[in-house]
């Protein structure tokens, strides 16, 4: 007996419906496309050697969520956009830049490596976290892997760029820890520093508010 019309066009829509989620599901972390830095809230430049640095935080769980599979959010790390516009005729290095992110309290922060981010996601215990290390029957997170599609995202969104072309921007994601810090942005700078032109000399450090995100930022 043959299949009916009508059934075949219902398991062709499944099909293909199917494949749909299937690709949706397996998407692979696509870097948001960088605008000129100075195009940013929160920048800095430098006039003399036609350099702008931007910060551009993920902190917004609707802002992130177009963004990442991951919810970085939820294991204390905050994703910051990076992004370096060079205007100069010169390419300029990044192999000696320096970031760090200081808070209202004068926390200073390194983003986090790889590393770190494996762990956090992978919620190992580290330091005094340490299994024995609390007598107290404090609630643990539960430790679990982490998968491949996010190894991959972790890997793939990190800013990596060792230079910038003339006339080009570079971008990428610095994730820094945020646990136990309350509103980390509000009053905090990040300062870039380490940022070579193609004579080897080091440009001026660049000082970036982020309250200027936060004045231009939705309401949370």
């Amino acid at each position: 007996m043959r299949p009916s019309i009508a059934f075949l066009a219902i398991m062709t829509a499944a099909g293909l419906l199917a494949t749909h989620l299937a690709a949706k599901d397996d998407k692979s972390f696509v870097m948001p496309k960088a605008a000129a830095a100075r195009t940013y809230p929160a920048h800095d430049s430098s006039e003399k050697e036609k350099v702008t640095v931007a910060a551009d935080p993920y902190d917004l769980p609707e802002k992130a969520q177009g963004v990442f599979r991951i919810k970085y959010k939820e294991e204390d790390l905050l994703p910051v956009l990076l992004v370096i516009t060079n205007e100069s005729g010169q390419p300029i290095a990044l192999t000696g830049m320096q970031v760090e992110l200081v808070t209202r309290r004068r926390v200073k922060i390194q983003p986090a490596t790889e590393g770190d981010i494996y762990r956090r996601i992978a919620r190992q215990p580290v330091h005094g976290d340490a299994p024995g290390g609390n007598p107290l029957p404090f609630p643990r997170k539960v430790k679990r892997a982490v998968k491949k599609e996010e190894q991959e995202e972790i890997q793939d969104s990190r800013f990596t760029a060792k230079a910038v072309e003339p006339h080009a921007t570079q971008a990428g994601f610095l994730f820094f820890d945020v646990q136990d810090i309350n509103d980390p942005l509000a009053g905090a700078h990040l300062y870039v520093s380490g940022v070579r032109n193609s004579q080897g000399q080091e440009l001026i450090f660049f000082d970036i508010p982020l309250d200027k995100y936060l004045e231009r930022a939705p309401v949370k």
